[in-house]
């Protein structure tokens, strides 16, 4: 066979030096013995391609219509959460029989590609309205304010996690668009609690919650933790104390015990953790807490307690340095979902 290929290309330029030096098709096919159709069918591709190999094959022609394609971007753009075996039965319907791996591919071809969608808090239209407020008023604010800040939050971690995918159809740049991301609840469950606080100048204290939380318990961690923290972390006698709107943190006890303590507190808009940069120490403690295998709750709340520490001072600065950066997001998307 390569010895085949190579007399035919050898043929096909000796055609086309014998029509370039002025032969016409009837004394190149007497010369070469060829058919006078074969001579004009390759002179005419050098004509219009340019060349006479052999070009790339379109391969086997598409089951999936213009038609049928305009279908599919159709109904996944109205619905991302559509499945590829919801499509290929939609496409069935309208006498279209392809594979649904088939459709996945003509999807990519289109932009549009298999995502495990964002999870994202629940936004109300007043939640959307405050957090853009937020945002505005404190977009000019100086670095000192921030850095001056003591960021405080209560978060749950697993003894053992289970991890379930979900996918969209979308484009690129569009993962936190209300139609591609997942609506979630604060504290999907976990074995240990812990409330913790930091400042630009690095981790503050960190508390494991026994029991059950209430306002109670809430101030005796202020007690113990906020005032030793802000010590420790040098913090000016103008620091704010940012805390979110749980019910245990604004109830009229907890309130009136911050006002006595000459704890001043930063207006937070409800559903933010976006806008609260521990939930970035957050995703770090529980990464490096389960990189250490725990086996038991005793286990879990001892790493806690030594990740936590062990959080870089550096890497608390960086966070609040592009603070203003997180601010700028929520403007642009207007209240709404950011990639925070």
């Amino acid at each position: 066979m390569p010895r085949a290929k190579e007399i035919q290309k050898q043929m096909r330029k000796t055609i086309m030096e014998l029509y370039q030096s002025g032969k016409g098709y009837k004394a190149i096919s007497k010369a070469l013995g060829l058919q006078r159709t074969t001579v004009r069918a390759i002179i005419h591709k050098w004509r219009k391609h340019g060349t006479v190999e052999n070009l790339p094959r379109s391969g086997r022609p598409t089951k999936i219509t213009p038609r049928a394609q305009r279908q599919l971007i159709q109904e996944v753009t109205k619905d991302p959460t559509t499945t590829s075996k919801e499509l290929q039965a939609s496409l069935a319907s309208v006498k279209v029989s392809v594979h649904d791996s088939t459709i996945r591919k003509r999807l990519g071809k289109n932009g549009l590609h298999g995502r495990v969608p964002r999870r994202k808090p629940l936004l109300s239209k007043k939640n959307i309205k405050a957090h853009l407020s937020f945002a505005r008023k404190h977009l000019d604010d100086p670095q000192d304010f921030w850095d001056n800040t003591l960021w405080t939050d209560e978060t749950k971690v697993e003894l053992f996690g289970r991890c379930v995918s979900h996918y969209v159809w979308r484009k690129s740049n569009t993962a936190f668009q209300k139609k591609n991301i997942i609506p979630t609840v604060k504290y999907g469950g976990g074995s240990v609690m812990v409330w913790g606080c930091f400042a630009a100048s690095g981790p503050g204290r960190l508390a494991v919650i026994n029991g059950t939380m209430n306002s109670a318990v809430y101030q005796n961690i202020l007690k113990e933790n906020v005032r030793p923290s802000v010590c420790d972390l040098k913090l000016k006698r103008t620091w704010v104390l940012q805390q979110d709107n749980d019910p245990k943190h604004t109830s009229k006890s907890t309130s009136e015990w911050l006002k006595k303590n000459k704890m001043k507190t930063l207006e937070w808009p409800s559903q933010s953790p976006d806008l609260n940069p521990i939930e970035m120490l957050w995703h770090d403690l529980k990464k490096a807490v389960h990189a250490r295998k725990p086996s038991n709750v005793a286990d879990l709340q001892q790493f806690c307690k030594d990740e936590w520490a062990k959080i870089p001072p550096q890497r608390c600065k960086r966070l609040m340095a592009s603070y203003r950066k997180r601010l700028i997001a929520v403007v642009a998307a207007k209240g709404g979902p950011t990639s925070y």
